[in-house]
């Protein structure tokens, strides 16, 4: 059963290469130019992924890709111009599952594409669980957070699967590419500030002090560590 992919971009000529491309992958390639364009296509198909420029004619990449992830669950790949790393965060912040900056060689993409199904039957095989640290519970199924008082606290695609890996590697220290591998499945770059954007925003979700966090710790030179003491 071959997949649906969704092209969102501005660039015609760019959207026939990768319709050319990918059919040839064994996908079913449709296209949009704007948003509203987008739209159409997401009613009148059922779509398996995606693929989402930052910059649109109209609303904006960021823009379209919280409206969707506010009414579905389709993963969504952005297209992001080279050193905006801002947007890059922010588009994993919306709920992108993954992004890759133009230009591109169109193998890339096919690999993002593929990690990106990996990760979905991957993840769409276990049962829904939950995993307890301190004084939290992580929904597994539910994607947020559930406090001692029971409050919910709602995390983003990107804040979860940080927070994930972190529990379930409980008092391990984690490196950044094993971090960036745990988020959008690839190594980190040296000079991407990414995972500690996350990190910080994390502990915030947590009421963990970021000048003494007691729960994720930066290990210097090494990364991230999530400690949960005997204590509960």
């Amino acid at each position: 059963m071959s997949k649906t992919l969704l092209v969102v971009d501005d660039d015609p000529d760019l959207r026939s290469l990768l319709h050319d491309y990918l059919t040839e992958q064994g996908y079913r390639v449709l296209e949009a130019g704007d948003g509203s364009g987008m739209w159409a296509q997401l009613a009148s198909n059922p779509i398996d992924l995606i693929i989402l420029d930052l910059m649109l004619p109209g609303d904006d990449g960021l823009t379209l890709c919280r409206n969707v992830r506010a009414r579905q669950q389709t993963p969504i790949l952005m297209l992001t111009a080279r050193g905006d790393e801002m947007d890059r965060i922010i588009g994993l912040e919306m709920g992108a599952d993954d992004y890759l900056p133009k230009p591109f060689h169109p193998r890339e993409l096919l690999a993002r594409i593929r990690s990106i199904f990996r990760r979905a039957e991957h993840s769409g095989s276990q049962p829904a669980r939950h995993l307890r640290f301190g004084n939290w519970t992580l929904d597994l199924g539910a994607h947020h957070l559930v406090g001692a008082d029971q409050v919910v606290v709602p995390l983003s695609t990107g804040e979860f699967r940080l927070l994930k890996a972190l529990v379930e590697h409980a008092n391990t220290v984690l490196s950044r590419d094993q971090l960036m591998d745990a988020l959008a499945g690839r190594e980190s770059d040296p000079l991407d500030r990414t995972i500690d954007v996350m990190i910080s925003r994390l502990r915030r979700r947590l009421g963990d002090d970021a000048r003494e966090p007691t729960l994720i710790k930066t290990i210097r030179n090494e990364g991230y560590i999530l400690t949960i003491g005997s204590h509960h």
